[in-house]
């Protein structure tokens, strides 16, 4: 009697930099149409659209966790940053690491696509990362030093009140409305139905592994150094060390439509490449009809 064993799931390299791409494009392109969005003002604390996280958090969940999550984060400094003159420099090492780890590990801790409590529970850690961090990052260039902000006149320590209101608004607000709930509507849709597109099989959502196989100590010691690149490269951007900062002067003349040229550049290359998916897709099914 033989015992059949399950595969795990796996991508080819070209699978893997189409899913790279499609995440940079999206999620860059989505990046922008924030910026177009007005916040709201409400006494000290500010309601506004930081970003539509549920493009890269299904990516992640449907496809490869490390290549959507580090593709959609640069796809946010190339086309959020570096085409919109906004560039900070080493200070963008410190969202890059900490935006790609809270995606990655949301990504992973899905064993079960369809499972909506494995997929809210995925998000919302993912983003308690990614948004922690950040936190504790503005904290910590307050106490040391290195950034001066008093919410409180003479208190240092009222930054982390600030920063805890903050975080929760962040979770609450742009988490759930922009992350958690459009992902927990797409991802149960589109599994099993975009995988094949890309020429893929969807992950097989019958195996299950317990947390302890997944958050394995070389994952824990990987995001901790991770994290510390993050955070100390965050504290040299606001010291005389910070270098890469790029804000070119020709924006101020020609005013806020320029927007439109590095939005119309990650349309393009999102058609592009879903013209490319749409192409293979064809020739896999031809491939398989002439097999059969």
């Amino acid at each position: 009697m033989s015992v059949s064993v399950q595969k795990p799931y796996q991508l080819t390299q070209s699978q893997k930099m189409m899913v790279f791409i499609l995440s940079m494009s999206l999620y860059g392109l989505s990046n922008m149409f924030t910026e177009l969005i007005p916040s709201i003002q409400l006494g000290f604390i500010e309601l506004s659209v930081e970003y539509f996280a549920f493009i890269p958090l299904t990516l992640c969940i449907l496809f490869h966790p490390f290549y959507a999550a580090v593709g959609a984060s640069l796809g946010e400094i190339i086309f959020g940053e570096l085409m919109l003159g906004q560039f900070g420099g080493i200070g963008e090492v410190e969202k890059f690491i900490t935006f790609s780890l809270g995606m990655f590990i949301a990504g992973i801790l899905v064993r079960n696509p369809l499972n909506r409590k494995q997929v809210t529970i995925a998000v919302m850690a993912g983003l308690l990362v990614y948004h922690l961090l950040g936190a504790i990052v503005d904290i910590g260039k307050v106490w040391i030093g290195v950034d001066e902000f008093e919410a409180v006149s003479g208190l240092a320590e009222s930054i982390v009140i600030v920063e805890g209101v903050a975080l929760l608004n962040d979770l609450l607000f742009s988490g759930i409305l922009f992350a958690l709930l459009p992902t927990l509507y797409l991802v149960p849709r589109l599994y099993g139905k975009i995988e094949p597109l890309l020429g893929m099989k969807p992950r097989n959502n019958k195996v299950h592994y317990s947390l302890g196989q997944i958050i394995t100590p070389k994952l824990v010691v990987i995001a901790v150094v991770l994290a510390s690149i993050a955070i100390l490269s965050e504290f040299l951007s606001e010291t005389e060390w910070a270098f890469g900062e790029w804000e070119p002067e020709f924006l101020e003349t020609i005013g806020n439509w320029f927007i439109w040229v590095p939005i119309s550049l990650a349309a393009l290359v999102t058609i592009v490449v879903l013209v490319v998916i749409r192409s293979r897709s064809k020739m896999n099914t031809k491939e398989l009809k002439n097999v059969g």
